[in-house]
């Protein structure tokens, strides 16, 4: 494996932000996967998952451990049950299952995630999520063995997986979906929507804070007229208010800045605490 150092991780992030990574390693296979957790380990050194590098605000300083940025990227559709590796595009495996005539992740349509981030956060959209259709999960426990375990060995709940509580990692997944002649229709739909209502082509990490019950954060944050509100380079979408785009030179105290912003606008304002959806990395963790 070739290992690098000081690696700028504002290249793989989908907002364009974060420090250098003391370490960095693309792995292909679950063998190279297994020798980058052994490396960690051997250094007593942390290490991030990193897959499409979305949903992910790295620190300005960057990360002091190993970033293993998973490009295991194999897809198998064996009848109605398809067999993906966790570093898979989530968005190409909607597309692709929606073509084939297969229905149940079309909303993943545009998702700028990968399947083991999909699965982490239990991914979601159009009132349908990621763990709705997953039946199986193969993972690397905590004792760094190779598991494979059904879906209710585990609790998921909206924007939530098991997994966010442990440092395993999710190796690949295994979906049971419907055969319907809707499905490429439904997913073309869904992606249209998406393009037309969201800040499709400006540089963010996805939606900023998880919808509160019986209410939708972006609606929540437009109605307190905080859409374009700025600090530094980084704005709130006038497209989608939950979606922070960023320009060049953006800094990751400029994000954190407009976040309390608008978490305390919005609870001043509507008395509800917004809960953020996006995954702050600590530089030390």
């Amino acid at each position: 494996m070739d290992i690098q150092e000081n690696i700028p991780l504002s290249y793989y992030t989908t907002i364009g932000l974060g420090g250098e990574a003391r370490y960095f390693v693309s792995v292909k296979s679950l063998e190279e996967l297994q020798h980058a957790l052994i490396f960690a380990k051997e250094k007593k050194i942390s290490f991030f998952l990193l897959g499409r590098g979305s949903n992910t605000l790295f620190d300005d300083r960057g990360y002091n451990g190993l970033v293993i940025l998973n490009r295991m990227n194999q897809c198998k559709i064996i009848d109605n049950q398809i067999q993906v590796d966790a570093g898979y595009s989530f968005a190409n495996l909607g597309m692709k299952t929606a073509k084939k005539g297969f229905s149940g992740l079309e909303f993943a349509s545009g998702i700028p995630g990968s399947v083991g981030g999909a699965v982490f956060m239990n991914a979601g959209a159009n009132g349908k999520s990621t763990w709705d259709v997953l039946e199986t999960i193969t993972f690397i426990d905590e004792d760094r063995k190779l598991r494979k375990e059904e879906k209710t060995k585990f609790q998921s709940s909206y924007r939530f997986s098991s997994f966010q509580k442990t440092k395993s990692v999710i190796v690949s997944a295994t979906f049971r979906l419907i055969k319907s002649s809707a499905a490429k229709d439904t997913y073309k739909k869904l992606l249209e929507l998406r393009i037309n209502s969201q800040p499709y082509g400006d540089k963010s990490a996805g939606c900023i804070f998880k919808n509160p019950t019986n209410e939708h954060a972006g609606a929540l944050i437009d109605s307190c007229k905080l859409k374009g509100l700025s600090v530094g380079k980084a704005k709130v979408s006038d497209v989608h208010a939950n979606f922070i785009v960023t320009e060049k030179g953006v800094s990751s105290q400029d994000i954190h800045k407009l976040i309390t912003l608008i978490k305390h606008e919005v609870f001043d304002k509507k008395k509800i605490m917004l809960e953020q959806e996006v995954r702050i990395v600590p530089y030390q963790s």
